[in-house]
């Protein structure tokens, strides 16, 4: 007899990341492709030396560090291993009954559905709209009674689109309050858009928020796995006592802190990115790909059904895009000879017909 395995589980879809493959450029991942500061990686060397030692399970100085940074109380700032983890542990202080449901915008960051049935939420997926963006009414219609967490990715992953401060407010004011809502800002340090808002400055009378960051991009540090939650005091308390003891790494807590001096360094290899998004979505405007503004590192080419074909045909070029099949593909801006060798496979490519745009 086979083990007692939860049954559900069986139809869990699989979280898929960007693959990596030997000789090929990968922008398939949102990955900033430069490595950390020389800063960092001293940092790190030298916090590997107590290896031998537990984490600092409180994360007491990135935390009173972020704190600092924000201008906030450290009582509202929860680390976690990710801010995918930060998800998950939304979910588990939300959900706790069999028809608690998880509401968000779909397409949107894949890993929402996964772990709500993980956490034993309802995932509640809601349809962007024809630009590829939230639809807050469509968002506000799908509410039930069930409801007990939104997420609102903005920007969006994949799509790059953002909601701008009037309907974005609009949607957070016209949300039960009882309801909690996570503005997933794992993009923020590459928004260029003045009217798409800081979600730090949304919180203020809405203790129902909560902003989710990441060290994952901006601040390169994906392999090692920081990100953090700022809201209500009582919110990140219950956070808190979910997280998974000495989840986050003596490597990761010391990267994150040397991240946080790095910060005139950082945030300028994300305004070269950002130039860059212009230029390479110009040219794939020009070769007659619909392609919808982004505010993210990455840009979003609605193929529709042609989307595995096109990967295909990026990745016999040597470039590894990530693929969402009848959708679209995702691909990460990156230097320029790479974001020149991506436009030079995607002008190669034969079977471009034309979806709708943003």
């Amino acid at each position: 007899m086979d083990p007692a395995i939860r049954a559900d589980l069986a139809h869990l879809p699989a979280y898929v990341p960007g693959r990596s493959v030997p000789g090929s450029i990968k922008l398939a991942s949102n990955e900033v492709a430069l490595p950390p500061p020389a800063a960092i990686l001293e940092a790190i060397s030298r916090a590997a030396v107590t290896g031998n030692r537990y984490p600092d399970m409180g994360m007491a100085e990135l935390t009173e560090r972020l704190a600092r940074r924000h201008g906030i109380p450290a009582e509202q700032v929860a680390v976690g291993c990710g801010s995918v983890s930060l998800c998950q542990q939304l979910i588990q202080i939300t959900c706790g009954e069999p028809d608690d449901e998880v509401l968000f915008g779909w397409r949107s960051f894949e890993a929402y559905p996964i772990v709500t049935l993980v956490a034993g939420g309802r995932p509640c997926p809601v349809p962007l709209d024809n630009d590829f963006r939230h639809d807050p009414k469509a968002m506000l219609a799908a509410v039930t009674p069930h409801t007990r967490l939104v997420f609102i990715c903005n920007p969006n992953n994949p799509t790059g689109t953002a909601l701008r401060r009037d309907e974005l407010i609009r949607l957070l004011d016209a949300l039960p309050p009882d309801v909690v809502v996570a503005l997933d800002e794992a993009y923020c340090e590459f928004v260029t858009d003045p009217d798409v808002p800081d979600g730090l400055t949304l919180l203020d009378r809405r203790p129902n928020v909560v902003v989710l960051r990441t060290f994952s991009k901006a601040y390169r540090l994906a392999g090692l796995r920081v990100g953090y939650a700022v809201g209500a005091p009582s919110v990140v308390a219950a956070l808190r006592k979910v997280t998974i003891a000495f989840s986050v790494s003596a490597l990761a807590q010391a990267a994150a802190l040397a991240a946080l001096d790095c910060l005139p360094e950082l945030l300028g290899a994300c305004a070269e990115i950002t130039a860059e998004r212009v230029r390479v979505r110009s040219a794939l405007l020009a070769a007659g790909y619909p392609v919808p503004a982004s505010e993210a590192n990455f840009l979003w080419l609605p193929l529709g059904e042609q989307t595995t074909e096109f990967a295909r045909h990026c990745e016999w070029q040597k470039i590894l895009v990530r693929p969402f099949a009848g959708d679209g593909a995702r691909v990460t801006i990156a230097g320029v000879d790479d974001n020149n060798a991506f436009l030079a496979a995607a002008h190669s490519f034969p079977g471009v017909s034309k979806q709708r745009t943003g």
